[in-house]
C-alpha cells in the first residue's frame, strides 16, 4: 500500500533523508578515522624499544636469585665429609656423594685454599641445594644435592687476549717483569723457549727483551700465559729470536734463519778409546781402594786428547782439586743442565770463569791430574743440580724449517719481526 503524504509535509521527507545520509556518513567517517588512528598508534608503539626482562644473574651456570650463596675455602685437614656435614647434609647423602663422585672427581684430591660454594635455599636456609668445588681457576665440579643426586664437571669461559711486553734487565728478568706488573709465568715461558741458548741466571745488566704473546682471562682475572708467538732477547749484545711455527702438525720455535731453538748435546766430549768406568752409586776407587759413588763416566784416552764442550754454555768453575778432580771445569748450559770435565792436563785457549763457550769448542785436554790412576776424562752431567748418567742424557735436536716450508716461514717470521720491532724497550 502506498503511503500518501500530504503535500505540506513532503519537505520533512527530504530532511529525514538528508539526516539519515549525514548520520551514515558520520558513522563511516568515525570508523575510517578510528582505523587509521589505531594503525598510527600501533606504528608508534612498534617504534618504542621492547622492555625486556633482565637476564638472571648466573654463577656456575646456576641462577642465584633463588639462593643464598655461601662461599668458603678448603682448610688444612678438612675433607668433603667435614664441609658437607656442617651445612646439614646427611651422612647417607655424603656417603652417596663419595661413591658416585669417583668417576667425575676424586674428592680426596681437594686442595687446601681452593674455593667452594654452597647454594642454600632462600625459603629454607638450612637446606643446601648445590655444592660447587673449584678444581682450578677454570674447572669446577657441581654437586646437585637434591633427592636425585647429580654430579658433573664444567669449565668457566676463557677469554684470550693478544699482548706484548718488553724490558731491560737491571738485576734479573723477574725484577724486570715485576717492575711492569707482568706475569712471572712469562719468565718461565721464555726460559723454556731459550733454555738451549741463554742461561737466564747469567743475564747481564743491559740485556733486553721484547715478546708477543697471549694471556688467558676468566671473568677479567688473568689465569696465566698462553702461547708466545714471537720473542727477541738481546743477551751479551747478541740477538736471539724465537718465532712460533707449525711444521708437521707440531708447534716449534725457530730463529730468524729457520733453525730450531732446541739443540742437541754432543754424545761425548772427546774422541775416546774406551769407557773405563761408568755411572755408579758404589764403585771401587782405583787409587783410594774403597767403594764410593762415582757419578760420572770415565773416558780413557791418551794425554793431550782435546776435550770439547758438549753444548753452548758459560764456564762457571775453573779450578784445581788436589784430592779429587785435579784440573777441572764446570759449564752451565742452561737453567737445567750443567756439565763438568775433570783430570785435565791443561785448559783450552781463552778458557776462564764467565767465558761463553760454543758447542764443540776445545775447552781442555785429557790428563791424569788429581786422584787418577792414568790419563782419562771424568765427565759428569747434572740435571737441576742432581747428577745423572751422561750415557742416558736424551737430547734430540729439533729439525730446522724444511726447505718446502721456508718461503712460508720467512713471510711468517718477517711479519712477527715487524711486530717485535714496533715494541719499544721499557
Amino acid at each position: 500500500m502506498k503511503l500518501n503524504i500530504p503535500h505540506k509535509y513532503r519537505w520533512l521527507k527530504k530532511v529525514l533523508i538528508w539526516v539519515v545520509a549525514f548520520v551514515v556518513l558520520l558513522q563511516v567517517a568515525y570508523f575510517v578515522f578510528d582505523y587509521y588512528e589505531t594503525k598510527q598508534i600501533m606504528k608508534e608503539l612498534a617504534k618504542q624499544p621492547e622492555v625486556k626482562k633482565p637476564d638472571p644473574v648466573m654463577l656456575f651456570n646456576i641462577p642465584i636469585e633463588s639462593f643464598n650463596v655461601v662461599p668458603g675455602k678448603i682448610r688444612s685437614g678438612q675433607n668433603l665429609s667435614d664441609i658437607l656435614s656442617k651445612q646439614g647434609v646427611s651422612m647417607a647423602k655424603i656417603d652417596e656423594i663419595s661413591k658416585k663422585s669417583i668417576l667425575t672427581f676424586d674428592v680426596r684430591k681437594m686442595k687446601i685454599n681452593n674455593p667452594y660454594y654452597f647454594f642454600m635455599n632462600k625459603k629454607d636456609v638450612t637446606k643446601a641445594e648445590y655444592f660447587i668445588y673449584e678444581i682450578n681457576p677454570v674447572d669446577y665440579v657441581v654437586y646437585q644435592l637434591k633427592d636425585s643426586l647429580r654430579i658433573y664437571k664444567e669449565k668457566k669461559p676463557i677469554e684470550t687476549l693478544n699482548k706484548s711486553a718488553s724490558g731491560v734487565i737491571t738485576s734479573s728478568l723477574w725484577n724486570a717483569l715485576e717492575a711492569q706488573a707482568l706475569d712471572y709465568n712469562l719468565a718461565l715461558s721464555l726460559n723454556e723457549i731459550y733454555q738451549w741458548s741463554i742461561d737466564f741466571y747469567g743475564l747481564q745488566k743491559g740485556d733486553k727483551f721484547r715478546v708477543v704473546y697471549e694471556e688467558n682471562f676468566v671473568y677479567g682475572k688473568s689465569i696465566g700465559i698462553g702461547r708466545i708467538f714471537a720473542a727477541q732477547f738481546v743477551h751479551a749484545n747478541e740477538d736471539f729470536y724465537a718465532f712460533l711455527f707449525t711444521q708437521n702438525n707440531e708447534d716449534s720455535y725457530f730463529d730468524d734463519k729457520g733453525k730450531s731453538l732446541k739443540k742437541a748435546f754432543l754424545k761425548a766430549p772427546l774422541v775416546f778409546n774406551r769407557i773405563s768406568s761408568t755411572f755408579s752409586a758404589s764403585r771401587f776407587h782405583p787409587v783410594l781402594k774403597i767403594y764410593r759413588p762415582h757419578f760420572g763416566v770415565d773416558y780413557a784416552a791418551p794425554t793431550g786428547t782435546p776435550v770439547v764442550s758438549i753444548g753452548d754454555g758459560t764456564v762457571i768453575a775453573k779450578a784445581y782439586q788436589a784430592a779429587g778432580g785435579g784440573n777441572y771445569l764446570k759449564i752451565k748450559h742452561n737453567s737445567v743442565y750443567t756439565t763438568s770435565y775433570m783430570h785435565l792436563s791443561k785448559y783450552g785457549a781463552g778458557i776462564a770463569n764467565g767465558v761463553r763457550v760454543k758447542q764443540g769448542q776445545v775447552i781442555g785436554y785429557v790428563g791424569a791430574t788429581g786422584l787418577a790412576s792414568g790419563p782419562h776424562l771424568d765427565f759428569r752431567v747434572f740435571f737441576n743440580g742432581s747428577p745423572m748418567d751422561p750415557l742416558k742424557v736424551k737430547s734430540e735436536p729439533g729439525l730446522p724449517v724444511m726447505e718446502m716450508n721456508m718461503k712460508t716461514y720467512t713471510t711468517h717470521a718477517d711479519s712477527l719481526k715487524t711486530k717485535l720491532d714496533a715494541i719499544k724497550f721499557l
